[in-house]
């Protein structure tokens, strides 16, 4: 079998009983939405299929924090299947840079590679499977839905919201309404424009009802 044929099968056996919104059909979404993404981007398509695949193998959010478990997996994996270094740095680079933390981390290596499978994640943070995640994580950490006497915190550290345990509606405002203007490639920005609109609706109906206007 190939090397990505391989991938796969790994990452499903890793991931076998994660939480629903970090499991096997979350890569699956991002593994084609950087399909997709890829096909107006002049890239190394490998490293753009290895990179979707592996980019949450050992979320840190499932790992007390610590950021380098994934790396490390990924890594060990990648040996083991006699892939090139050159490949295995691309794509621990591509793991190591992805996330979000909090808006406010800059980049310690950029490529179109990279680009892409980070538009293809945050695109699967949005929109009505963005929504569904959100909620189904809350439910996960026990949070509550919303509480308006708990504001959003914006502009926050690395390590402030990485240790957050606001409301869930908060994460919107603290991450997924901003991904709009932080995708990467053209047709990234331009499949986000509709799922943020979705999710404005979304909060605007929510509101409503949590009201009683509805």
């Amino acid at each position: 079998m190939s090397l990505i044929d391989n991938t796969i099968l790994f990452v499903k056996q890793k991931l076998e009983n994660a939480e629903a919104g970090h499991d096997w059909f979350h890569i699956e979404r991002v593994y084609k939405n950087a399909l997709l993404i890829a096909q107006d981007e002049v890239c190394d398509i490998q490293i753009v299929k290895l990179g979707a695949l592996l980019h949450d193998i050992a979320d840190s959010k499932f790992n007390d924090g610590d950021e380098t478990v994934g790396p490390k997996v990924a890594r060990a994996f990648l040996e083991s299947q006699k892939a090139s270094e050159e490949i295995i740095v691309d794509v621990v680079n591509i793991i190591e840079n992805i996330s979000f933390k909090g808006g406010n981390f800059e980049k310690k290596f950029n490529s179109i590679e990279l680009e892409i499978v980070q538009d293809a994640d945050r695109l699967d943070a949005i929109g009505a499977i963005g929504i569904a995640r959100t909620f189904n994580y809350g439910g996960f950490k026990n949070r509550q839905l919303y509480n308006p006497e708990i504001d959003p915190k914006l502009n926050m550290s690395k390590e402030e919201y990485k240790k957050s345990a606001a409301p869930t509606i908060n994460h919107f405002y603290e991450k997924l309404l901003l991904l709009k203007d932080k995708m990467n490639t053209k047709t990234g920005k331009q499949l986000a424009q509709e799922r943020h609109k979705f999710m404005e609706l979304f909060l605007s109906q929510f509101y409503a009802e949590w009201d009683g206007e509805k």
